[in-house]
């Protein structure tokens, strides 16, 4: 587990954009199974993370057509609810970041790691943007 104190700022960056923070296995079982669709940010610490990810995640919040709910795991602090999460993603392996789009608690999207990877934030927004636009309209 990291220092609580040195993820914080990791934490809310999303939560200040209404991202909703998972913290049990629970949690994670009531929002993915909630009707609709449901982004599912798996949060890191790791550089692709903070340079991509996260600011993709904030940049695709600004599309017209968005989830009706989006949530978040952190990745190295909440493990049960991390791994309840991946269960839900599977065939995927579990990477981190990962960022998961269900629908009616179906994954109609992934976005790995490797996808992230040496990408900017616009291109991580707009792979989410797409996303959108063919799920949630």
């Amino acid at each position: 587990m990291y220092d609580p104190q040195m993820v914080q700022p990791f934490r809310d960056e999303l939560t200040s954009i209404g991202v909703k923070e998972l913290l049990t296995s629970e949690d994670v079982d009531t929002a993915i199974k909630a009707s609709g669709t449901t982004l599912v940010f798996v949060n890191s610490v790791c550089g692709c993370a903070a340079g991509s990810a996260r600011p993709g995640l904030r940049l695709s919040m600004m599309s017209e057509v968005k989830p009706d709910n989006v949530v978040t795991v952190f990745a190295g602090m909440e493990r049960e609810a991390t791994e309840r999460a991946r269960e839900y993603f599977k065939p995927y392996q579990p990477s981190s970041p990962q960022i998961a789009l269900m629908k009616d608690g179906q994954l109609v999207h992934m976005i790995q790691r490797h996808d992230i990877e040496g990408q900017q934030a616009d291109a991580v927004a707009k792979s989410l943007s797409d996303a959108y636009t063919k799920h949630c309209g």
